[in-house]
């Protein structure tokens, strides 16, 4: 993760990266006080949430703002190509969480619609984008970030389109069953959601939403809940824990006992050496 510090007054506290997520140009997350922005554009889509203060912008020479409250009910979004400013509303400044999104994800059609009401007073998305947000900050959770992206990319174009969400599509176990297969024969090496949209030919959105109907958890989930299984399995054959984070598909050592440690309640390292600890005739451990 690349961290960009910016020095110079007015105070900024600032940090960039660019994740391994298709359609996330990069992640930005700033506080600011005393700053205000230029009018300047951007090649991608701004996702912007403000998580503290408020911050007033105009667009299309139309003044907007994010809202001084503490619901965090609100996101904006501004198109690309569109100049566009930006200040606080107040001298404590803002806290935001801001996407860069490219076409793949909302295409130049909706840019109108955008430039109209770049405001959505929409909780649910709301609270998804800070979802995403949490995805994109732990490293080895592309799945889960790139199945909460399609379910924005969704929910964005309908409220852009219609002035609501799109509805969810009918159940097709068929479907899950499909997706679930593709996850079980690639649990170490894993499967990005467009790969595996292209390769059951169906909506990256319908797959998700097929696969959580059918088995109650979303596709990363189930695929997470695998690498853990096979985790224990070389912890009891006594492979170290470095090496088997990597051959359970976990990105580090550090992301295997995050999950390891949510899902058995132990960390990977106490699991593996109860193995070679004394028992009794019953299987409990013996007191030491």
């Amino acid at each position: 993760m690349a961290v960009s510090r910016m020095a110079s007054r007015p105070t900024a506290d600032v940090l960039a990266w660019r994740p391994r997520v298709p359609g996330v140009v990069e992640v930005f997350h700033a506080h600011f006080t005393g700053y205000a922005y230029p009018m300047h554009v951007h090649e991608a889509w701004t996702l912007l949430i403000v998580d503290d203060g408020a911050v007033r912008y105009d667009l299309d020479r139309h003044e907007h703002g994010t809202p001084h409250n503490t619901s965090h009910d609100s996101v904006s979004l501004l198109p690309p190509h569109v100049p566009h400013n930006g200040s606080a509303v107040t001298p404590d400044g803002f806290r935001k969480r801001v996407l860069y999104l490219d076409a793949s994800v909302l295409g130049e059609e909706l840019i109108g619609p955008a430039v109209d009401g770049p405001d959505l007073r929409d909780p649910v998305l709301r609270r998804r984008v800070g979802q995403l947000h949490g995805a994109l900050s732990r490293p080895g959770e592309e799945l889960e970030a790139d199945s909460r992206l399609t379910f924005i990319g969704e929910r964005l174009r309908g409220l852009l389109r219609s002035g609501r969400a799109l509805r969810p599509p009918h159940r097709d176990p068929v479907l899950a069953r499909r997706l679930r297969e593709l996850l079980d024969a690639r649990v170490a090496e894993g499967l990005t959601l467009d790969a595996a949209a292209g390769l059951l030919q169906a909506h990256p959105a319908h797959l998700v939403r097929a696969f959580s109907a059918a088995y109650g958890i979303a596709p990363h989930q189930y695929l997470t809940a695998r690498r853990v299984d096979r985790a224990r399995r070389l912890l009891l054959d006594g492979l170290p824990v470095g090496e088997v984070a990597v051959a359970a598909g976990f990105y580090d050592q550090a992301h295997l006992t995050r999950h390891f440690r949510r899902l058995v309640g132990v960390p990977p390292g106490r699991y593996g050496s109860s193995a070679q600890l004394p028992r009794s005739d019953n299987g409990y451990l013996t007191s030491t």
